[in-house]
């Protein structure tokens, strides 16, 4: 029971680590770079939201309840990437990131959806005719979770070190590393098979 247990989470974790699915990284870097350590709170809600949108479309998606176009969502992935990206070098510097939790919450849980019916056509693999999905689904989530709060970390320890011993401004720090997700996510989406 236990490895089984750690198994579901480890798939979770290397899910998100996958060096050749790097999307869902990419997300949450766009997600994490405007914030610092004493955000810690809010960056972990916004990453719990997205989790919960992920989740919530594999939920839906292992009853048959969802099932939708693959070449889509993986065109709509980098879509949400881009969105942020833009998002961070429009108003990098204002604040923004500080406002109450209404549209960026929502738009990450949203984002979250679209990235976990990308996901979903593998994860029905997983799951096979197994009796436990929903227990199945919660282990993968941890894992998810784990792996995002990893990746925020480093990405909230890079910021802290690039902006008090190199003393970068907040603001450059966001513009560029937005403007280098940017840069990356535009093929993503050119090289779509929706777009061909």
């Amino acid at each position: 029971m236990l490895e089984n247990f750690w198994f579901n989470v480890e798939y979770g974790i290397n899910h998100v680590l996958d060096i050749n699915a790097y999307d869902h990284v990419l997300f949450l870097i766009v997600l994490t770079v405007p914030y610092v350590f004493r955000d810690w709170k809010r960056v972990l809600l916004l990453v719990t939201m997205f989790t919960l949108g992920h989740t919530l479309s594999l939920v839906l998606a292992a009853y048959g309840v969802v099932s939708v176009d693959a070449a889509m969502v993986e065109f709509l992935i980098p879509i949400t990437i881009m969105v942020v990206a833009l998002f961070n070098v429009f108003t990098s510097g204002k604040g923004a990131q500080r406002e109450k939790v209404g549209v960026l919450f929502l738009s990450t849980l949203f984002f979250g959806l679209i990235h976990g019916l990308g996901f979903a056509r593998e994860f029905k693999m997983l799951l096979g005719d197994s009796d436990n999905k929903l227990v199945l689904l919660l282990e993968f989530a941890l894992g998810i979770e784990l792996a995002q709060v990893i990746i925020v970390f480093i990405v909230l320890f890079l910021g802290y070190i690039v902006q008090t011993i190199f003393r970068f401004s907040k603001r450059d720090w966001i513009m560029v590393i937005s403007a280098i997700v940017v840069g990356l996510v535009i093929p993503m989406i050119l090289n779509s098979d929706f777009l061909s």
